[in-house]
């Protein structure tokens, strides 16, 4: 997938600025798609190049001028062709870490330790970041009627599965540094 289709996803919520786009990549989209604003825009220009989405210019006192984007009949079609397209295979996981855990059996336990605790907190951050946005998306409505009533529930699918995936990371950041913790208890006594 590209980032194309990530773009056209985030601009059926309506029409959105550049930086209105990138703030919720930022928020709703990083948790399966992540973007840098540079990325980003780049590819609004290529959208817009290519008629997927239009483009307007909205003048501001004080400020620059800002670039609204909305999608076009066009942008709509080809969404809807990829999200009826079979999807290939899943995305495996590449993680700088895990190929240093791979090799941690000869490296200073300190320094793991010390890896493991910034991906927990990591972890802990965005997984308070979005159960913060669930709660906003909810608005005090149980998650059953929020998914009877809302015109749109993909973005709170997509939310369900970005705080699992932050919920499964702090899972196995708690048993690494347990393993962590009792191999020095071990090694301490031998």
């Amino acid at each position: 997938m590209s980032l194309k289709y990530a773009v056209l996803a985030a601009l059926l919520e309506g029409e959105a600025s550049g930086y209105q786009l990138s703030k919720g990549f930022d928020v709703s989209l990083a948790n399966f798609w992540p973007a840098t604003p540079q990325q980003l825009y780049r590819e609004l220009e290529r959208l817009a190049g290519d008629g997927l989405i239009r483009a307007r210019v909205v003048r501001q006192e004080r400020r620059p001028d800002k670039r609204m984007f909305t999608l076009t009949e066009a942008g709509r079609e080809d969404l809807r062709t990829f999200a009826a397209a079979p999807t290939r295979r899943p995305t495996a996981v590449r993680d700088e870490l895990l190929i240093k855990i791979q090799a941690l059996d000869g490296a200073d336990p300190a320094a793991t330790r010390e890896l493991i605790e910034e991906r927990r907190t990591w972890a802990r951050g965005r997984l308070e970041r979005y159960e913060r946005m669930r709660d906003r998306m909810l608005d005090g409505r149980g998650e059953d009627a929020y998914l009877r009533e809302s015109d749109r529930v993909g973005p709170y699918l997509t939310l369900l599965r970005g705080i699992a995936f932050e919920r499964e990371n702090l899972h196995w950041c708690e048993r690494v540094l347990t393993v962590l913790d009792r191999r020095a208890a071990r090694a301490g006594r031998g």
